[in-house]
């Protein structure tokens, strides 16, 4: 099945797959946004920096073409500039999620802080980032999984591609950890929880698209 990067927000592939069946290619040249487009990415990066955000621009991942198969999920990127992803319009930016279950079923959750360019203040699943140059996404979850809390997975798998409304596409990942499982707090995060198994008993602080994307992987 080709994957449409052009379709609305939903659903665009559903795995799972085990990441060394997740094949990735690069483009060479950087994507090319227009003028309108960087003018917008300056401003948004310039009120990050203004709120207190150490957030420096860059380049990452951006989704030009998707297929999947029941056992096989092939990415084409190229590079884009990060702060596109600030803008109404992400522009197909592709960042990585990594959910996290124990072993008992319940999912982590943290508080990002009031400084970081998403979500600021809000609760979020897991780990999540940007998708550097080169990188194969498969290896940006459990990167990202082991920079903002220390912990190796025990298990892990490719979920899904979901283009969120802004136009950003994220990469869902699922690592299973052992019970018990002691996490580190990194800087992004100024709190954090084991929620319960079923998303129906989550707290109030969990946003509803945190509750749809825990359905979803649930299920």
């Amino acid at each position: 099945m080709a994957v449409d990067p052009d379709r609305p927000a939903g659903m665009l592939a559903r795995g799972p797959w085990d990441p060394a069946d997740v094949g990735c290619t690069w483009r060479e040249m950087p994507f090319q946004a227009g003028a309108n487009a960087e003018a917008e990415a300056d401003a948004a990066i310039a009120a990050l920096r203004d709120r207190g955000s150490p957030s420096h621009d860059g380049l990452a991942a951006r989704l030009v073409t998707a297929a999947a198969t029941p056992g096989r999920l092939e990415l084409e990127l190229e590079p884009v500039r990060w702060s596109l992803r600030l803008r109404e319009d992400a522009a197909d930016s592709l960042s990585a999620l990594c959910v996290v279950r124990d072993a008992d079923g319940r999912w982590l959750a943290g508080r990002r802080a009031a400084w970081v360019a998403s979500w600021a203040g809000r609760w979020a699943l897991g780990a999540g980032g940007t998708v550097e140059v080169g990188e194969n996404p498969a290896t940006t979850l459990e990167r990202e999984l082991q920079e903002e809390w220390s912990v190796a997975p025990a298990q892990l798998s490719a979920e899904a591609l979901i283009r969120i409304p802004s136009g950003l596409i994220l990469f869902v990942g699922m690592a299973r950890v052992a019970a018990n499982t002691q996490v580190t707090i990194d800087p992004e995060h100024d709190a954090y929880a084991w929620w319960p198994p079923d998303p129906a008993d989550w707290p109030d602080e969990a946003d509803p698209a945190l509750r749809l994307m825990g359905q979803l992987l649930a299920g």
